[in-house]
């Protein structure tokens, strides 16, 4: 249950400001009264259930580990938020990473500030303090913000002003929910940036998206190669669309299985009668160097 600590040693993070003093007196606290909100006390681990609101799924079991190791040694130096539900019963609001790593060491209880909040409010608090992280993937914030958009009712310009981001910084992350879901993974394990997936949003057909972000991973690409290659698809120039009218359609069924192929766009050009030249455009060294090898392989 609730309770004031006796008197400790220094060093052992908030613990020790929760201690008993000879010049304060004795701390007493009555956990069954309203006055316990806005109250910094350490709490049982085993009356603190976990918040079924938390925007965040996934904790890196490597860093969890760290930081267990750390709280051991120092205590926890920032207190986890609860909100009262009802005698010895606490909910996260947010801490989830302190409260699991406490819980890795077999700790009893942790320092915890006590707040008032509905259902609603601790999912707005919840969302906002995820949001606020400095280890989070792009996806994952981008999933806070539309929460708060379609839980919470909130406009992106509110949400500028509760988590303190332009509302042009929101909206570039909430266009990457946008994206095909197997490239928001990429994105979320790190094998792309959220740099390419901004590239990648101006292509509304899932599997062209999809296209791109193979040849990124076989081919390394950076972001403004991405982006090049984004505006040749995107927006073939004019003299590419008049070519398309009047080619014939022999060379048009080539050009269609050499790009499949050879993994990049292939253009055929051609002058009177069947003479012409096939345009084999690359991104990288490594970009010329496959294709080099395929051609190699057709021989």
């Amino acid at each position: 249950m609730a309770k004031a600590k006796g008197k400790r040693v220094l060093g052992r993070g908030l613990s020790a400001l929760l201690s008993d003093s000879k010049d304060d007196g004795k701390l007493t606290l009555d956990v069954n009264s309203s006055k316990i909100a806005g109250r910094i006390i350490e709490i049982s681990l085993d009356e603190i259930e976990v918040n079924p609101f938390q925007p965040r799924t996934s904790f890196n079991e490597e860093t969890l580990t760290e930081l267990a190791s750390s709280i051991n040694k120092l205590g926890v130096i920032q207190p986890i938020t609860v909100r009262k539900l009802g005698s010895n019963k606490y909910q996260l609001v947010s801490g989830e990473r302190r409260y699991r790593a406490s819980k890795l060491i077999n700790k009893a209880s942790i320092p915890a500030y006590i707040r008032t909040a509905n259902d609603q409010e601790s999912l707005e608090m919840a969302l906002v303090e995820n949001i606020q992280r400095q280890d989070l993937d792009p996806i994952e914030i981008a999933l806070s913000y539309q929460r708060l958009i379609y839980d919470i009712k909130l406009t992106q310009e509110q949400m500028s002003q509760r988590v303190g981001k332009k509302r042009s910084t929101i909206s570039n992350y909430l266009r990457l929910l946008k994206l095909d879901p197997i490239i928001q993974t990429g994105i979320r394990d790190g094998f792309i940036s959220m740099g390419h997936g901004k590239a990648m949003i101006n292509i509304e057909n899932p599997s062209e998206q999809l296209d791109i972000y193979e040849k990124i991973i076989a081919n390394g690409l950076s972001v403004r190669e991405t982006e090049k290659l984004v505006k040749d698809k995107k927006l073939p120039s004019k003299h590419s669309r008049n070519r398309n009218k009047t080619l014939p359609s022999f060379l048009k069924q080539g050009e269609k299985e050499l790009t499949t192929y050879l993994g990049s766009k292939i253009i055929v050009n051609t002058s009177k009668g069947e003479k012409g030249k096939i345009i084999i455009p690359f991104n990288s060294k490594e970009d010329f160097n496959r294709i080099k090898k395929l051609l190699h392989r057709a021989k």
